[in-house]
Parts: structure tokens; C-alpha cells; sequence
């Protein structure tokens, strides 16, 4: 396809306000999406299926049966932040999403130092969800047919599937994305029905939703000889990355404003009301220690996934098959979702002059398709130098499948945390007539709390996650978080003091709705 740059969505005639299409950036498709497709590009950036087949039994590993209180407290903590979040979000409309808020509330040094960090974990998730496609895209078709490839064959066609789409309107994408969702949740639901009728392997219990457990949790010592609270908390986190895209589509929705609220709160609450409910469907369905037994057989390959026997229990084999095969196409869609919001980082980067302009170029549907072709160029270098430390399929998965997403969710929680400071700072100061106790002081100075701590956890757990204490991966982690952040604080500098022009462009521009 061959994609032709043009200069916004009015190209060759003149705008309503008799300005030079010719002079203004290039503009994404103006209300191409409403609140629907906005849902499904955020809430598939979560990937239930994945989530609970991959994050579950991590949670597991830290706090044993206690894991659907991990998620309960992880809903909790997101839903306070998410209320000072779309506070800025009716403020602000751009595509730019945290970048452009750090920018509002802190300064443009600070913002460009928070946008190319938000940039790369989105690549980084991009890379790590790609990984875990072809992993299971390889076992499930070798169980199915018994054709056996290895990951990174599929890894390079969801690499070029991911391409094509993010080349045509964004609309099409969202469609994608909102099957593969349905998808996941009917089987989820399924599982869940099947569970709650036989009443699980012991009967129902609260001790799954007791918080105190994450932190002293006895089946988790028993099987394993101890628990980590942050190993929990960390898997609860990770997956609800994806929930803040909504302000990335504020300039392609029909009412920004609204629909930014709407989609993060649906998103958030709805998301956490769904892996409560389907961790504690787990926890019950193999009982308070068998579901922490579980895990350690899943780790020791005696199991390809603890949830795969559940199915087959309350269910029937086909369940499984059908889990099986989600589990490819949902880990597809969570790497596109993902893809898409990088390209829309890198986009208004580029817009404002920050990165190369050449990344703010739209295709005559109004996909950013130099930013696209740029993540897919980047991600693909990512995956590769992974392939080769490590070819197997179990590498794909447990290396840059695993390892990645602690680089991602360690820079995610760090910039929501600034974010948080931002929101507080730009009520008492730029938008002194919106502050409210509760909404724009109160719960930021939770929501940055939470995530600090959130922060410190995965830290100082980052070996027990990763499985690796002496990889220079795990080992240098914390530091590329920060050295990207600093570079970033560097290039704002650089522009201050060289081109005082693009630097008075970071983080400004906006889209009236």
C-alpha cells in the first residue's frame, strides 16, 4: 500500500478559518471513533485472556490463594488515580497522551523526558506481548496439527499483520480488536459459570479477598516456602497497562472529552471487576493450596497453563481448545493495541518537532504511518536481538515475554507517578478555576503514592520475577528506565537552549473538539 503524506484532514482547500492547510501539522481522522471502538482499543490493550492465563499464576507465586485480593487493591489504587486523570483529560485534548500531560503540569523538560520514556515501554509491551503470541501461537498449532515452528516465525507474521492494519483507518483496527475481545471475555465467562455451578473443588470461601493475606499467605509458603507481596502486586499492576490510552484517541473520537472519562472508568472498574472474578474463579475452582500447587506445576512444565485443566474439569475439552486458540489471537490483538498507542507517541513527538518530523506524516486515511512503520522497524530489532540470545519457543515466552513487561510496567508506573504530580501542579497553577479537593489534590497525591510504592516493589522483586538473578537484563533494568528518562531531560535542555522554536512546540499542541 502505498501511503501519501498530506498536510491534514483538508488537504489543497482552505481550513474554516481561512488558514493554509499547507502550514498546519498533520492531523489523525477526526471522529473516526466512538466510545465502543475507543473501549475496544483500550480494553483489549489488556488483553483479559492473556492476563489471567499469564498474570494469574503470578500472582499466585506471591500471594498464594490471596491473588484476587492483589488485583482487588490493584483496582482500587488505579480507580483513585484515574479520577485526577480525567480531571487533565477534560482539559487537554491530544494525542500525546502522558507526555503531553507531564508537559502541562511540569514543564516541557520533564514532559520530553516522560514522553520518550512512555514511548519505549509501549515498544518494549509491543515486543513482550509479540513474544508471547508466537510462543503460544507455536504450541498451539503443533497441539492442534502437529506442525511445529518456532516462535519467531509468528513473531514476524503478527509483526506484519500489525503493520498492514496500522496502515489503514484506524476504525478497521478498532473492529479487529473488539471481535478478539468478545472473544476472550464469552470464554473467560464460560469457565466462570462452570466453576460457580459445581461449587469449585472445597466450596466458596472470602479468605481469596482477604488483602492482609497477600502479605503473610500460608498456601504460598507452604508450596513455595514463602510469598512476595510485590511479585502480586507487580502481576495485578501489569495488567491494567494499556487502561490510559484513552487521551491517545482523543484526536480521532467524535467527543473527546467524554468519551476519555467514559473509557478510562469503564475500563479501570471494568477490568477490575473481571480479573477479581476470574482469580477468584481459579482460586476456587482448584481450592485455597491446590491453586497455588498449580502454579508450581504450570512452572515446573508439567502443565502448559494452570488454567487449561480448569476447562477440561467444569467444562469440557473444547473449552480448552477454544482457550488455547484465544490465547493467540488475544496476545495478537493486546501487541496491536499496544503498537498503536507507540505510534501515536511517536507521532506527536514528531509533530512537535521534538523527533523527526517525518514521523508526523499521515497516510491519505489519516493512519500515522511513518511513526507505524518506525515502531514496527524498532520492535522488530527489540525481538530480534532477544531470538538470538535465546531461539527456543520457552525464550520467547519466558525471556522476552516475561523479562520485557518489568522494563514496561517499571517505566509506566514511574510516568503515571510524575502524572500524578502534574495534575496537582496545573489545577493550582494554569487551571486554578478546575481544582477540587478530592478530584485534582487528594486523589493524585494517593494515585502517586500508590504507584511509588508500586515502583519500589517491583525493584526490589525484580529477580524473583524475572526467574534471573544475574542477568545483565534484570540486573541493569532500574538504571535503562532512568538513563531514557535523563536522556530525555538532556534533549529538552538541548532544545531550550538550541531551538528555543521546538522546544516552546513540546507538549503545546491541541485538538479543539
Amino acid at each position: 500500500m502505498t501511503a501519501a503524506p498530506t498536510a491534514g484532514p483538508h488537504a489543497g482547500a482552505p481550513l474554516p478559518d481561512g488558514r493554509d492547510p499547507s502550514t498546519q501539522p498533520d492531523r489523525l481522522s477526526g471522529g473516526a471513533l466512538g466510545l465502543t471502538s475507543v473501549l475496544f482499543c483500550i480494553v483489549t490493550g489488556a488483553a483479559p485472556l492473556a492476563a489471567m492465563l499469564f498474570n494469574v499464576p503470578v500472582a499466585t507465586l506471591g500471594a498464594g490463594y490471596a491473588s484476587p485480593a492483589a488485583f482487588a487493591v490493584a483496582t482500587v489504587a488505579l480507580t483513585i488515580f484515574s479520577v485526577g486523570y480525567i480531571a487533565m483529560c477534560r482539559r487537554v485534548t491530544s494525542a500525546g497522551g502522558f507526555y503531553t500531560f507531564v508537559t502541562r503540569g511540569l514543564g516541557r523538560v520533564l514532559g520530553l523526558g516522560s514522553g520518550l520514556l512512555i514511548a519505549l515501554c509501549y515498544m518494549v509491551f509491543t515486543a513482550a506481548v509479540t513474544g508471547t503470541m508466537g510462543y503460544f501461537a507455536s504450541t498451539t498449532v503443533a497441539s492442534l496439527t502437529g506442525l511445529e515452528l518456532p516462535a519467531w516465525v509468528y513473531m514476524i507474521v503478527g509483526l506484519g499483520l500489525m503493520t498492514v492494519f496500522a496502515l489503514f483507518h484506524i476504525e478497521l483496527t478498532a473492529k479487529v480488536l473488539g471481535v478478539a475481545l468478545v472473544a476472550e471475555v464469552v470464554v473467560l465467562a464460560v469457565l466462570a459459570i462452570g466453576v460457580f455451578a459445581s461449587g469449585g473443588a472445597e466450596g466458596f470461601s472470602l479468605a481469596p479477598l482477604n488483602p492482609l493475606a497477600i502479605f503473610d499467605n500460608p498456601a504460598a509458603v507452604q508450596v513455595f516456602g514463602a510469598g512476595a507481596s510485590g511479585i502480586a502486586l507487580f502481576a495485578a499492576f501489569w495488567s491494567w497497562v494499556g487502561f490510559e490510552m484513552a487521551p491517545n484517541y482523543a484526536e480521532e473520537t467524535r467527543d473527546p472529552h467524554r468519551i476519555a472519562r467514559t473509557a478510562t472508568y469503564g475500563s479501570v472498574i471494568g477490568l477490575g471487576v473481571l480479573y477479581v472474578i476470574i482469580s477468584y474463579v481459579y482460586v476456587t475452582g482448584w481450592g485455597l493450596t491446590g491453586a497455588t500447587e498449580a502454579v508450581q506445576a504450570q512452572y515446573a512444565g508439567e502443565i502448559a497453563s494452570a488454567f487449561y485443566p480448569l476447562t477440561d474439569r467444569y467444562v469440557g475439552a473444547w473449552a480448552t481448545v477454544l482457550m488455547e486458540i484465544l490465547i493467540v489471537t488475544g496476545s495478537f490483538a493486546c501487541a496491536m493495541a499496544f503498537y498503536n498507542t507507540s505510534a501515536r507517541y511517536l507521532f506527536a513527538l514528531g509533530r512537535e518537532g521534538v523527533l523527526p518530523t517525518t514521523l508526523a506524516r499521515t497516510s491519505h486515511r489519516h493512519s500515522p504511518v511513518t511513526a507505524s512503520i518506525t515502531v514496527t522497524a524498532l520492535v522488530g530489532l527489540y525481538c530480534l536481538a532477544f531470538v538470538l540470545y535465546d531461539p527456543s519457543n520457552e525464550g520467547a515466552l519466558l525471556k522476552l515475554g516475561t523479562w520485557s513487561p518489568l522494563l514496561g510496567v517499571l517505566g509506566i508506573l514511574g510516568v503515571q507517578a510524575l502524572v500524578s504530580i502534574a495534575i496537582i501542579r496545573y489545577f493550582r497553577t494554569t487551571a486554578r478555576d478546575g481544582f477540587r479537593w478530592w478530584s485534582t489534590l487528594v486523589a493524585p497525591v494517593l494515585g502517586f503514592a500508590a504507584m511509588a510504592g508500586a515502583c519500589t516493589l517491583l525493584v526490589v522483586n525484580r529477580y524473583d520475577l524475572a526467574g534471573a538473578s544475574d542477568a545483565a537484563f534484570i540486573v541493569l533494568l532500574p538504571w535503562v528506565v532512568l538513563a531514557v528518562f535523563v536522556a530525555g531531560l538532556v534533549l529538552g535542555l538541548v532544545l531550550r537552549s538550541r531551538y528555543p522554536d521546538r522546544y516552546a512546540r513540546i507538549g503545546q499542541f491541541e485538538v479543539t473538539p
